[in-house]
Order: structure tokens, then C-alpha cells, then sequence
């Protein structure tokens, strides 16, 4: 799961009620460099996901997996673009909720802030597990072990927001940074053991899993909307966006689709089933002993995620539910230094009963995958569409939205059925506003 809690908190700083005051200024107060920007970025996107979605990938479409990764990479470059030319254009802490809010009013940023919230207790146990399944590669349990281990991390995450304790951001981009440095020292001491014999057949499952296993991988590109929160941060907003960007895709670009080629180039057919595929990879250069240390440094990156997301999903729950796009019950805590404990509570319990069914189901991870990737990409869809309305017409910055806009409705088709989970929170964000604004009822105003 990609560290892009920013946009989930950000969006809790710019809610429903609030209206939209934000001038087009193209100059920023703060003093982030564009190295810094870049740093943030990267650490935005790049999650624990990538412990595991290579061999995810692998398992769907086989070596033509590849072609997912390299398609994804070639839709970050518009769609990080899209977000920073808003950023330039419009610095504001909101990020896509003002955007959306900007485009097409209050309740759309509402149903925006609604996917936010509602991806968090389905897409925490598939990232505890991925971390339960490299315990288990070294403990031994199998199944078993790993969905404790996945219990005890939401537990555990769920009880240290509840007491107050957080991350600090630098230990979040600390542990970004050593997930990057894993993946770079992973692909070098492997990829000279690759076999391109490895990559026939191509396309064992034919060219239409390729679709599906796109739909997979946007687990670990979530996070480009993080690029436009931060753009007030900025010595010069629309100079430094764009170049802090262009720096981040780079960088994802290389070490997704190099990770994603030395796995399939070195472990073969075995890529697909894989449950530890960082620590298959890493066994095969330098020995077994490696095993244990990427246990530990999955657990370590699933923890900073999962803590990111607990405690920016919380905040935004609550500052939703002060604002009445989510029920008022939730809203207590939803002020600065409080806890929100109410709303932290509904993650926690929703994310233990996900993790109940898929281990009574005997599910993989990609079923819960894909319905958080399904509210990611509903996201990117309503904020590109956002773009269309706000970036001046027929300009650079528009054709780059409606190519992203065009590619990100593409990708809401591939994931098929899951995809009805995010558009149902969509409905119900806005029947739950519409009811509330109604004549007659106590949450109108």
C-alpha cells in the first residue's frame, strides 16, 4: 500500500462545508526544494506492495506482466503531470478535494473523501498479509502464521493511533527510503542470474490478463495525488511542481519495472507463486540468510503504511462526519490534537471483519486488492475529470488530463466487478448528503 496518506489528510483539511477559498497564486510561501518535493513524492508512491506484486502480477498474466508494470509507469507520467499542473495552478492543501470540489461542488468531494476513507479497511489486510507471508517464509505456518501476523498488525496499528502514538513523517520517509534501497540492492546482486529463457511462453494466460493484472499493480502506483497537497510548500509552485514530478516518475518508473523484470527474469515460472518474492530473489544471490532480514523489514514497511493510513483515514473520517458528509457520530475527536477514536474504531473493526472473511473464504489477496485499487482509480478518475474543468482548454495541461482522465476510466473497466464497491460508496456519499441537506431533516442547514 503506497504511503499517499497526505492526500486522505489533506482532504480532511479542505471538507464539504468548507468553501472553496484558494486563489491561483503562482508563488508558494514554504522552502521545500524540488529534491525534497521529489524525495516526498517518491516515498508517496512506492508502498509495501511491491513486496509481493510481482509475483501477484506474475501469477494473473505471466511474463507479460511486464507489459501491465510498463503501462502503468507510462500512465504516471500524465497523471503525475495532471496533478502537478494543478498543484501550480491552484496551491492548496486540499489536493483533489478541491479540485473536485472546484469542478463539480460539494457532494463530489464529499464521494471523494468517502473512497479515501472506505479503501482503508479493505486494503489493510492484503498489506498485513504480504508482510505475514514473509514471516511465514521464515517461521514456517503457512497460512496460519501469516493471518495472525496480519491480525496482530491491524490490532496493533489500530491500538497505537487509539493511544496517540504516530510516526513522525521522517520515520515514514526513512522507511520509504529503505524500501528503495531494498529494491535497488535486490535488483543488483539478481538480475546477472536472470534466464531469458524465462520469458516464453509470454502470455501463458492470454493478452486479456494483462488487463487484470493492471488493475493489480495500481495498489502500488496509488499515491501520485500526493504530488498536489504539497505544492503550497513550495518556494516556487509552478517552476517546481512540474520538475519534482518529472523526478518521481523517473525514479518509480525504474524501480518498479526493474524489480518487475528481475523477478520474472530470475525466478521464472516461480514468480507466480511466490509468497516472499523480495526474499526469494535475495536468497538466490547471497544465500538464505536474507530471508530473515526482509521479514523484518517487510514488517517494519508494512507498519509505517498501515500507520499512515490508520491515522490519516481516522482524521479524514472525522473531519467528514464534522462536516456531514459521513455520519455525526463519527465526528468526535475531529479536532487538532484529538483523537479520533470513533472513526479510527470503524477502520479498525471494518478492516478485522475484511481479514475474518478472507481467511474463512480461504481468499488470496488480490479480491480485497482490487476493490481498494477500484476506489484509488475512482479517485484519479473524478480528479483528472476535475482537471478538464479547471486547466485552461485545449492547453498542454489538458490534453495531459484527458489522456489521464481517458487511461484512469480504462482502468476503473478492467477491474470489473470490483469496481462496484467504489462506485456504491460513491452512492451512498451522496444519497447520505442528499438526506442530510433534505427539508425536515436535524443535518440540514
Amino acid at each position: 500500500m503506497a504511503l499517499s496518506t497526505r492526500a486522505a489528510t489533506a482532504a480532511a483539511t479542505s471538507t464539504p462545508s468548507t468553501s472553496d477559498t484558494t486563489s491561483a497564486t503562482p508563488g508558494g510561501h514554504g522552502r521545500l526544494t524540488v529534491a525534497q518535493g521529489a524525495a516526498l513524492s517518491v516515498g508517496a508512491v512506492l508502498g509495501t506492495g511491491v513486496i509481493t506484486l510481482p509475483a501477484l502480477a506474475a501469477e494473473v498474466a505471466g511474463p507479460a506482466s511486464l507489459v501491465a508494470w510498463a503501462a502503468l509507469v507510462l500512465l504516471s507520467i500524465p497523471l503525475a503531470a495532471t496533478f502537478a499542473a494543478l498543484g501550480a495552478r491552484f496551491p492548496d492543501t486540499g489536493g483533489v478535494s478541491t479540485y473536485v470540489r472546484r469542478a463539480f461542488g460539494d457532494r463530489a468531494a464529499g464521494a471523494v473523501g468517502w473512497c479515501f476513507y472506505f479503501a482503508v479497511p479493505v486494503g489493510a489486510p492484503p498489506a498485513s498479509m504480504m508482510a505475514g507471508s514473509y514471516v511465514a517464509d521464515v517461521v514456517g505456518g503457512g497460512r496460519a502464521t501469516t493471518l495472525t501476523v496480519a491480525a496482530v498488525l491491524i490490532l496493533g496499528t489500530g491500538a497505537m493511533n487509539a493511544a496517540g502514538l504516530r510516526l513522525s513523517g521522517r520515520v515514514q520517509l526513512a522507511l520509504a527510503t529503505t524500501l528503495a534501497l531494498l529494491m535497488v540492492v535486490t535488483i543488483s546482486v539478481s538480475l546477472p542470474r536472470g534466464d531469458r529463457a524465462h520469458l516464453t511462453p509470454f502470455a501463458p494466460e492470454g493478452w486479456g490478463a494483462v488487463g487484470t493484472a493492471a488493475a493489480v499493480l495500481v495498489w502500488g502506483f496509488a499515491g501520485w495525488e500526493a504530488v498536489a497537497p504539497l505544492s503550497g510548500e513550495y518556494r516556487n509552485p509552478r517552476r517546481d511542481v512540474p520538475r519534482a514530478a518529472g523526478i518521481a516518475v523517473t525514479v518509480v518508473g525504474v524501480l518498479y519495472l526493474g524489480l518487475a523484470a528481475t523477478s520474472v527474469l530470475v525466478l521464472g515460472p516461480a514468480t507466480g507463486t511466490s509468497k516472499a518474492p523480495l526474499s526469494d530473489l535475495l536468497a538466490v544471490a547471497v544465500g538464505d540468510g536474507a530471508r530473515v532480514v526482509t521479514a523484518v523489514a517487510a514488517v517494519m514497511l508494512t507498519l509505517g503504511a498501515m500507520n499512515a493510513y490508520f491515522a490519516g483515514g481516522s482524521r479524514l473520517g472525522a473531519a467528514l462526519a464534522r462536516d456531514g458528509a459521513l455520519p455525526a457520530v463519527l465526528a468526535k475527536g475531529s479536532a487538532a490534537g484529538e483523537v479520533p477514536r470513533r472513526s479510527l474504531g470503524l477502520l479498525t473493526l471494518g478492516a478485522g471483519l475484511s481479514l475474518l472473511v478472507t481467511g474463512v473464504l480461504d481468499l488470496g489477496l488480490t479480491p480485497l486488492m482490487l476493490l481498494a485499487t477500484g476506489c484509488f482509480t475512482l479517485v484519479y478518475v473524478m480528479g483528472t475529470g476535475a482537471a478538464l474543468r479547471l486547466l485552461p482548454r485545449l492547453s498542454l495541461g489538458w490534453w495531459t488530463a484527458a489522456t489521464a482522465f481517458v487511461a484512469t476510466l480504462g482502468l476503473l473497466v478492467v477491474t470489473g466487478v470490483h469496481t462496484l464497491w467504489a462506485l456504491g460508496i460513491v452512492g451512498a456519499s451522496l444519497v447520505h448528503q442528499a438526506r442530510r441537506r433534505a427539508p425536515g431533516t436535524s443535518g440540514a442547514r
